[in-house]
């Protein structure tokens, strides 16, 4: 067995996980998988069986709420049927030989909806001209019990333990925790200790209940990389913590183990710097890990390391090394539920890999369905079946077919994998000499490794499943008789631009420059602010570029789907390189290495929707000439839809960008769900 240390048992409190790996809390909270009880449906607990299955050892849940309400799910609206809902789940888990941890939360303070309790007077962190109110002492004493009742619904329930949430990412029992938040002249507020006091009496009322050799972990924040109010500090930036700093955190880890608390499961940040706790692409990978080893210097209870952590053979010399007891891991069990087998297995080319879009995660558990009328389940961008377990599973076909997947890059791969797994005959026409398409340019930046493992993955799963490739080969609509479904994944095309001077040598387009990572010259001027042209931004400024951000739109980044935590990284780190982002504006021409850009503005109001200046200038246009050594353009893409047009009929599907050019969630999603019925 590969990775001793990491698949060796660890006790926590009175209970024996049976490896060092765990499932890290991620919101469920739909109305498909929770119950208004905060229990889990049926499918809400096979999302989390199907992650014990796949070999985790300690699977903690996502958040219960524990403030009761007549729309937000709580433990305390009915205890007894929490409980009798909850078995299941135990059980399930149990049958394979894992443990489960129940997170029950006091929720979000200033992270949540306006006007709610907080640990002070605090401005909303989503809309700061809103404020939270001061939570009264009457308040936090029956939190305290609530929270006693909650775990002991749970415990009755069989399951194994408790995480308290959390002195962590900003939520309302940090809000008590970090000074600049907690301006409280009572017990709860001014030192340490006292700020402290709320969780404190939370895992004493726990186990005055539950007994004391019930599991209570804190889910708990190192550092707060917080620089003020709603702005983070990205990695390598030297600010003045506004947060919990290191010193103050070693002495937090000490008393809150002290209170009784039996496992401090960390990462790092705030709401405000959202990017830490949900680190995106842009951050680096098990980004957490030394300052998790400051804290396991100060405890003798032990620690979980989470955050962009799937690197076993780095898991195991950490444990090996004592730096943390446990490797904690989110996404990557949502976009490969078997990824702890393939651990211990040794299979890791075999493991679909998380590539930190969070566009199926994070991002999707805050958006409203409209047809359903209720909140969108948890999910994956790249596994449409991570939630939907008892929905979407892959079964073979009741007539095997002969099949034609046109298009090698990620929808067409896609489609060739589900059909050829349902027992269907596959051939899969590539006219370029290599499977990946247009994915090989976005996964060309060096940050975006996991992209390219994506890529690696999929071409193995070509061998693996049996499809037949067809390299160099162009499909033609004479090719179409002999297939009984065609499935046309051919792609988009960029958009051009018919700008004056735009024909030169040193105006070039964002594939080409992704997929030749040559831009040698020091002035480059961008037009495109989507999400293409932001990245390639940031990371020419990294490269010490000077560089200038063309947008028509009064924004950039305009990303349907998009999560807060990848949008804030991605601004924080173009303002930190210093990239001259012009709004409303446009590049009228380009001649003389120069790129003449004009901007309008307009009368926008202030905070208040009032005047913001004196005297108003209306609609007014300015024109500047930028230098521009090299201009490149990222305006999106058209569907190809040539050879669709030329073959559709009743069998022929059209997948992907060449239905509708969308993000790698769309392409995936369109040719799973396609396939699950041919």
């Amino acid at each position: 067995m590969a990775y001793n240390h990491l698949f060796s048992p660890i006790k926590i409190g009175g209970v024996e996980i049976p490896n060092r790996v765990a499932l890290m809390p991620m919101g469920v909270l739909s109305a498909r998988m929770m119950n208004h009880d905060a229990s889990y449906t049926k499918d809400g607990a096979d999302y989390y069986i199907e992650r014990a299955k796949g070999g985790t050892g300690l699977i903690i849940t996502g958040i219960a709420p524990i403030p009761p309400g007549e729309f937000l799910p709580s433990i305390v609206n009915d205890p007894a049927t929490y409980t009798k809902n909850m078995k299941y789940l135990a059980d399930g888990v149990h049958k394979y030989g894992s443990k489960v941890f129940v997170m029950i939360s006091a929720m979000s303070g200033r992270s949540g909806t306006p006007g709610g309790p907080a640990a002070s007077v605090l401005p909303n962190v989503w809309d700061p001209r809103e404020v939270q109110r001061e939570m009264s002492r009457a308040e936090i004493h029956q939190y305290v019990e609530w929270f006693a009742v909650g775990a002991k619904a749970a415990q009755d329930a069989g399951i194994d333990g408790i995480e308290v949430h959390a002195v962590h990412e900003g939520y309302l029992l940090d809000q008590f925790a970090i000074s600049s938040f907690n301006k409280r002249s009572d017990e709860y507020g001014g030192s340490l200790e006292n700020r402290l006091r709320f969780a404190t009496e939370i895992v004493q009322a726990i186990k005055a209940k539950c007994g004391k050799e019930f599991p209570v972990s804190l889910r708990y924040s190192v550092k707060s990389y917080t620089k003020a109010f709603n702005r983070g500090a990205v990695p390598g930036e030297e600010f003045e913590e506004f947060g919990r700093d290191y010193e103050e955190s070693k002495k937090a880890a000490r008393l809150l183990q002290d209170a009784g608390y039996d496992m401090l499961d960390c990462d790092n940040g705030t709401y405000d710097a959202w990017y830490w706790p949900h680190p995106p692409v842009y951050m680096p990978k098990a980004l957490n890990l030394e300052d998790v080893a400051l804290i396991k210097k100060e405890v003798d209870i032990p620690v979980i390391c989470a955050g962009r952590f799937d690197d076993p053979a780095l898991a195991d010399r950490s444990i090996a090394e004592g730096k943390i007891d446990m490797m904690g891991m989110g996404r990557p069990q949502l976009a490969d539920p078997d990824i702890v087998n393939k651990f211990r297995e040794n299979k890791l080319d075999d493991i679909r890999p998380c590539i930190a879009c969070h566009f199926g995660c994070l991002a999707r558990i805050t958006q409203f369905d409209f047809e359903k009328m209720a909140l969108k389940d948890i999910s994956c961008a790249l596994n449409p079946r991570c939630g939907m377990e008892n929905h979407y599973n892959i079964t073979k076909a009741d007539t095997k077919k002969k099949i034609a997947v046109v298009g090698g890059g990620i929808a067409g791969m896609e489609a060739a994998r589900v059909c050829a797994l349902r027992g269907h005959d596959v051939d899969l026409y590539e006219k370029s000499d290599v499977l990946g398409g247009i994915f090989i340019a976005a996964a060309a930046f060096d940050f975006k490794d996991d992209d390219r493992r994506l890529i690696e993955w999929y071409r193995k799963q070509m061998k693996d499943t049996g499809v037949h490739v067809l390299l160099n080969t162009e499909f033609k609509p004479e090719n179409r008789d002999g297939y009984e479904d065609i499935l046309v994944a051919t792609g988009a095309t960029e958009r051009k631009l018919p700008t004056p001077g735009f024909d030169q040598p040193s105006v070039r387009y964002a594939v080409d420059v992704l997929r030749n990572q040559n831009v040698q010259d020091q002035n480059v001027v961008i037009v495109g602010g989507g999400l293409t042209g932001c990245e390639l931004a940031y990371d020419l400024a990294r490269k010490n570029k000077k560089v200038t951000l063309v947008e028509t739109c009064p924004t950039i980044l305009n990303v349907e789907g998009l999560s807060a935590a990848n949008y804030n990284c991605l601004l924080d780190l173009m303002d930190y390189y210093k990239v001259d982002i012009r709004k409303n504006s446009k590049v009228l021409k380009y001649e003389d290495g120069k790129a003449y850009i004009e901007t309008t503005t307009y009368n926008e109001p202030n905070i208040r929707g009032r005047a913001l200046e004196q005297s108003l200038q209306g609609i007014h246009r300015t024109v500047d000439a930028v230098e521009a050594d090299t201009v490149i353009v990222s305006v999106g893409y058209a569907s190809n839809q040539e050879l669709y047009n030329a073959i559709k009929g009743d069998h022929v599907h059209l997948l992907g960008d060449a239905e509708r050019p969308s993000n790698l969630m769309g392409c995936i999603w369109s040719a799973y769900t396609m396939c699950l019925d041919i």
